[in-house]
């Protein structure tokens, strides 16, 4: 049986410090990653990474992506599939902030 599809983040800034920007909603419930959509709005080419793991995580080992460009008004597009359980949150930090917006397209389902 298929989830609920549904926008789990943003449109949002990915902020200038290690933050939360996907939070899981109950135990029972697991969440399944689409699409993750960022895009450019400064006037400089802006960078960012994005960690799997414990709320605000920034550490080592942990980076679904680290330090991508995106030109001026440049995107980033990422399709997939990626599980996040009730424990897994998904963190990013840019480059700078109020520079990159990031959106992020999920299913989430029932455990």
């Amino acid at each position: 049986m298929a989830g609920t599809l549904k926008r789990i983040a943003g449109p949002a800034f990915i902020a200038a410090g290690a933050a939360n920007i996907y939070t899981p909603p109950a135990s029972t419930i697991y969440t399944v990653i689409r699409h993750i959509h960022i895009a450019n709005k400064d006037v400089s080419a802006r960078t960012f990474t994005l960690y799997v793991g414990a709320t605000g995580g920034s550490a080592s080992g942990t980076e679904l992506f680290k330090d991508v460009s995106i030109a001026v008004a440049g995107y980033f597009d990422w399709y997939g599939l990626l599980r996040m359980d009730s424990t897994d949150f998904l963190s990013g930090v840019a480059s700078s902030a109020s520079a990159l917006v990031i959106t992020v397209g999920a299913e989430q389902n029932v455990v």
